[in-house]
């Protein structure tokens, strides 16, 4: 996974590296509001969905007039919550995104986003609370009872404040379940993620 991770950096700096004039880099940040789509397996339950946050490094790359490439590197959170009457289950799941973006430019300021995405699992927290307390578990990345990658697709907007600073909102979803064969322990699903945030150019 740590392997994964650095050759993700390392392509998010050499796509920038090459890129031509006019390259803009950034940092962003925000609120996600992640749930998930169950498929089939043992999905006998209903999910809520939970708060997170994700933030990274952005590069704005013009590519033609009103089109630019804008790559991403995201640390993100997400998951679900389950509510019985035993008391309140939350999973969440830290992952590193990178969004592969097109950004397409409506008028002076609004601009449109979609690509695919690539997610890779940093590590798995679950946390049960009832009127007793609360117990917490961390289920060890490197098990394979979770896909260490997923491939997904993102759409969404960005409005530029002005040209350093934007505020953005994006849907985002897996293509893949999180493993192929459900069990009570390890539900098959796919993660899907509401965020709003802000943005900073340099």
């Amino acid at each position: 996974m740590k392997k994964i991770f650095i050759l993700a950096i390392g392509l998010f700096i050499a796509t920038a590296a090459n890129a031509q004039d006019g390259i803009k880099f950034g940092v962003k940040g925000g609120l996600n509001i992640a749930n998930i789509i169950k498929d089939d397996g043992n999905n006998d339950f209903d999910t809520e969905s939970k708060l997170g946050f994700n933030a990274g490094l952005t590069v704005e790359i013009p590519l033609i007039a009103g089109l630019a490439f804008t790559p991403e590197v995201l640390y993100a959170q997400k998951g679900y919550k389950q509510t019985s009457s035993f008391g309140e289950f939350t999973r969440t799941t830290s992952f590193i995104d990178v969004p592969i973006l097109a950004s397409f430019r409506l008028g002076s300021s609004f601009n449109i986003v979609a690509g695919p995405q690539v997610s890779f699992l940093l590590s798995t927290k679950n946390k049960f609370e009832n009127d007793f307390g609360s117990v917490e578990q961390t289920i060890d990345e490197e098990s394979d009872r979770f896909k260490k990658s997923l491939v997904g697709g993102v759409v969404g907007f960005r409005y530029d404040i002005n040209p350093k600073f934007d505020i953005h909102g994006r849907y985002a979803l897996d293509f893949q379940k999180n493993n192929e064969d459900g069990s009570t322990n390890t539900p098959e699903f796919r993660n899907q993620v509401f965020s709003v945030g802000v943005g900073v150019k340099f």
